[in-house]
């Protein structure tokens, strides 16, 4: 309370003199503050009365020093009456805010201003957790995540050494896998002969029976071949991996050629059938019937799996971008390659059968290559789905580059089957799961076709490895 009251007198004091000075002055106008303690009355803080009582007295003896400045100019005969009002007045109005500051810097940053002012939570609480940014935190996580894969790479370098080889990628055999690249550089001929086909039914010449046959008979073969070959010799892992990856691919492109082309000739008689009425005008464009070599060479080369006659292009291509990607696509292969030879293999080899061991140990050797496997898919899901993909559509300016979504934030494991590769997941859909749909098969059973489906090539792809490779040898898939 004697605080209050000290502030409370000084601020009238100051007031006191404050108006005296300025009616010395011969001021017309009261100052601001002077207004505002008129209107407000008595019950206006003593801080503020004082913050206050401070501007006015500063700005008045303001006045009164610019007022006897004036006085002398005008007997020297230096500077016009109006010169030295706009110069006084500008004084007056830094004066007044300098002693603000001072006021509020003098009666308010005090010992006893309150340090609590509202109610607040913490901001890990239940109520405030999802509001804050937890950048910091994800900082942290990473450098643990470094400093821990560090130690791990430092003791794995003290206890196998060096054991990056070039006969897991390339060996001497590798020289010997002609046939695999022979067969590799033959499977464009099953494209050409799809072509033919689809060039007879347009111009009549089959029926519609044969012609389905025939498909069926290029598109089978076209993933029999690969097979029998790599079968057939003792191949390197990358080039058996490369081959069977053509192979699946070809083999999905050709489905969704034929399955497309049967569809748009079935749109064509339609259309000229019932002239016009089933296939509306805005959709005649898209859906035309159209035999076009250049449009399957693109759909063959293109970073998709559904064949359509136009794609979505952009108008240049970016080779700066282009160059930066390739650099970085090198850069996550080695580190995948470094991650299986270093870490993988030594795990794999040193482990005894998981049936005729102990179960503990069985378990201990899981967890242990559950690690550098999920590197191992991270990387590859980077350097195939991301960097590979988004390369080659950057190259043909294909513009629908959809080519995965945030599967890492799936809730459930139907919902990562469909997010994480969207190019087969739009194949099923539009080759498996809708047509099941027109035939009236039920929606319970055609979510299983689709996994069972997606599940075969994943098996076909894994299989693709030689018998002496290192991974096939130790019984651990």
């Amino acid at each position: 309370m004697a605080i209050m009251d000290s502030l409370e007198n000084v601020g009238t004091v100051e007031t006191v003199g404050t108006v005296d000075t300025v009616a010395g002055a011969g001021a017309a106008d009261p100052s601001p503050s002077l207004r505002r303690r008129r209107a407000g009355g008595g019950s206006e803080p003593a801080a503020t009365g004082a913050e206050d009582a401070a501007e006015d007295s500063r700005g008045g003896d303001s006045a009164a020093k610019s007022a006897r400045c004036d006085d002398g100019d005008h007997g020297g005969g230096g500077e016009s009456p109006a010169e030295s009002a706009n110069s006084a007045s500008n004084e007056k109005a830094g004066a007044g805010e300098g002693g603000g500051r001072d006021a509020v810097a003098k009666f308010a940053y005090r010992p006893s201003a309150p340090a609590h002012r509202t109610v607040r939570e913490s901001p890990l609480s239940s109520d405030n957790i999802f509001k804050q940014s937890h950048a910091g935190l994800f900082n942290l996580c990473i450098v643990v995540l470094v400093a821990v894969n560090s130690r791990l790479i430092i003791e794995n370098l003290m206890k196998y050494g060096w054991l990056i080889k070039s006969g897991f990628w390339f060996s001497s055999r590798s020289l010997r896998d002609w046939p695999l690249l022979m067969c590799c550089l033959s499977l464009p001929v099953f494209p050409l002969s799809a072509f033919f086909v689809e060039k007879l039914a347009q111009h009549k010449y089959l029926p519609e029976p044969v012609i389905v046959c025939l498909h069926i008979i290029i598109t089978t073969a076209s993933v029999l071949y690969p097979v029998l070959v790599i079968l057939r010799c003792d191949s390197a892992v990358l080039s058996g991996v490369t081959l069977m990856l053509f192979s699946c691919i070809v083999w999905l492109k050709l489905v969704s050629y034929a399955h497309t082309s049967y569809d748009m000739r079935s749109l064509a008689k339609s259309a000229e059938k019932e002239k016009g009425d089933v296939v509306p005008n805005s959709l005649n464009l898209e859906y035309l019937y159209d035999v076009n070599f250049k449009k399957l060479v693109y759909f063959m080369v293109a970073p998709t799996l559904c064949y359509q006659l136009s794609y979505p292009r952009t108008s240049c291509v970016r080779k700066a971008w282009v160059a930066r990607q390739l650099v970085k696509l090198v850069i996550f292969t080695g580190v995948m390659g470094f991650i299986i030879e270093q870490y993988i293999n030594p795990i794999v080899q040193n482990s005894q059968h998981p049936l005729k061991g102990n179960l503990l140990y069985a378990i201990e050797r899981i967890l242990k290559l559950s690690v550098p496997n999920l590197y191992v898919w991270l990387c590859m899901f980077y350097c195939f789905f991301h960097l590979w993909l988004n390369i080659l559509a950057e190259l043909l300016r294909f513009g629908d580059r959809e080519f995965y979504k945030d599967w890492w934030n799936a809730k459930t494991v139907d919902e990562y089957w469909r997010l994480w590769n969207m190019p087969v997941h739009k194949w099923m859909i539009r080759h498996i799961y809708l047509p099941c749909l027109r035939n009236g098969i039920p929606k319970v059973v055609d979510p299983s076709l689709c996994f069972r489906m997606f599940a075969y090539f994943s098996v076909m792809s894994r299989q693709c490895t030689s018998p002496t490779s290192p991974i096939d040898t130790s019984g651990v898939s």
